[in-house]
């Protein structure tokens, strides 16, 4: 009995015990302010996560498990909480006596690290000839050991109290700087949520919605099944079903997060990918149901699955988290006509660039009707109609946004620049094909071709230029995935145009 009694006093005692009670789901839906914007701390911690290990879970914990144990400096069950970091720079895992072929080393070596990484990074920065992705990298790890320094000394979680009727936000070090004499912290939080609550709104709580439900997800596979549906059922009912599913999944994500940021989701990279992939599908529905052509159809469920599988694994390229504008991106009637206007075009000649690709894989390998051939022809050049009217229009009203911000309508910005080059590459194949010296089989082929230019003025100069007045939309990581694309594209393009389509039976 008295062994029995000493063992329920050190459980009670122990800062285990009631650090497992406060770290528990529960913790999800509590705010905390990071980024310039208040957050349930589920995204936050899932952000943290995700950007420090590139991973959503640890073990059988969620983000917000983990989180909440390292910030109060505690563990589950005694056991050590070792996170690892990705490495994926060669120099940079040469510089850290890491194996050329290791993928990630722990979050802690990488503290340990951090004065040297600090000293790397200004060497890198004084060259000459810096090598800037080496140099990037660096900065990417260095930023991860800030966050993840953050995070352990207690800084980085915020919890709202009240001070003289104000609300006031204060790191959890501050909230309860005795936490292991505080076995009532965790009533003491969602007391914290309530007062939120009770001075601002529940409105953040949408954020919680959106990212537990997941419905991007669900709209990749409805696509999937889908395309399915059409190429293994005689009748379109199901396809046609499950089209619709798509877009309305699709929809309501789309309006969660714009409800959530107070914008249309068309500001970062991940939001122009969703949302080309989105206009891509409902242009090809919509022009589909209009023509009678389930052809549009397949172009558009095609090319939405593949801007959703990007979405889902492109982590290190495209950023799913939602973060206050900057200034000149903060007239909504603006950044809803240009940007909407400019992706839908990119989502329309992506149509004619999957259609374009199928046929030249068709005419090199396959043998096809003449029929065939001219009705595919037509089928492309009406994704390009569609397609150069809205990149024309979309350009424009982005002249104007910029004599409205900049006070000037064009000033050879690469974004601009890019995007007048594709506008008349794309204006040289439309009139070659009015004018028929583009032929129809070399019309396929310089049409496949050009949504490289496409790529160049949606990626290329986000990924690779990186410069000029679009600066806010800047990315990292994407150099290979481009290249790749020009490299596949280029190939296909090659084998398929070089050796010459089999002749067509009449």
């Amino acid at each position: 009995m008295k062994i029995f009694i000493f063992c329920l006093i050190m459980i009670l005692t122990s800062s285990t015990a009631w650090s497992n009670d406060v770290c528990s789901e529960d913790l999800g839906p509590l705010p905390t302010l990071t980024g310039g914007r208040v957050k349930p701390l589920y995204v936050h911690a899932q952000e943290f996560l995700k950007f420090v290990t590139s991973k959503r879970s640890f073990g059988n914990m969620n983000a917000a498990i983990v989180y909440c144990y390292l910030s109060l400096g505690t563990s589950p069950q005694g056991q050590e909480l070792k996170l690892t970091s990705p490495i994926g720079h060669v120099k940079l895992k040469k510089f850290l006596s890491l194996d050329e072929n290791a993928n990630e080393i722990a979050t802690e070596t990488l503290v340990a690290a951090d004065a040297q990484l600090r000293q790397e990074y200004q060497s890198e920065s004084q060259r000459t000839e810096p090598d800037e992705s080496y140099k990037n990298e660096i900065g990417t790890t260095l930023s991860r050991i800030e966050l993840y320094k953050n995070v352990k000394d207690g800084t980085d979680w915020t919890i709202p109290t009240e001070v003289s009727g104000e609300l006031k936000w204060v790191s959890i070090k501050e909230f309860a700087p005795t936490l292991s004499q505080d076995p009532s912290l965790a009533v003491k939080l969602q007391e914290a949520k309530a007062l939120f609550i009770k001075k601002q709104t529940d409105h953040y709580l949408l954020e919680l919605l959106y990212a537990k439900a997941h419905l991007f997800s669900w709209a990749m596979l409805t696509t999937l099944l889908a395309m399915v549906a059409f190429v293994l059922l005689k009748r379109n009912l199901w396809g046609n079903i499950l089209t619709f599913l798509s877009i309305g999944l699709e929809l309501a994500a789309m309006t969660l997060r714009s409800m959530i940021s107070g914008r249309a989701p068309i500001t970062n990279m991940y939001e122009t990918v969703m949302f080309s992939g989105f206009g891509a599908l409902l242009l090809a529905t919509i022009v589909s149901l209009v023509k009678k052509e389930k052809i549009y159809m397949w172009g558009g469920l095609g090319y939405n699955f593949l801007c959703l599988f990007m979405m889902m694994f492109a982590n290190n390229m495209l950023d799913s988290s939602i973060a206050p504008l900057v200034p000149v991106l903060r007239d909504n009637f603006w950044l809803s006509t240009h940007v909407c206007s400019i992706m839908l075009s990119y989502g329309a000649l992506a149509l004619s660039w999957i259609l374009a690709n199928i046929m030249l894989v068709r005419m090199r390998f396959f043998t096809i009707s003449s029929q065939d051939v001219n009705y595919y022809t037509k089928v492309v050049h009406t994704c390009l109609k569609y397609g150069v009217v809205l990149l024309a229009a979309g350009i424009i009203l982005g002249g104007i946004w910029a004599d409205y911000s900049w006070g000037r309508f064009w000033g050879w910005d690469p974004k601009e620049t890019w995007s007048l080059i594709t506008l008349c590459v794309y204006m040289v194949i439309l009139h070659g094909r009015y004018t028929s010296w583009i032929s129809p089989s070399r019309f396929i082929l310089v049409t496949a071709g050009a949504f490289m230019s496409v790529m160049m003025a949606w990626f290329g100069v986000n990924y690779i230029l990186a410069s000029g007045l679009h600066s806010y939309g800047f990315s990292t990581g994407g150099a290979l995935f481009l290249g790749m694309f020009f490299a596949i594209q280029i190939s296909v393009m090659v084998i398929c145009g070089l050796g010459g389509p089999k002749k067509a039976i009449s």
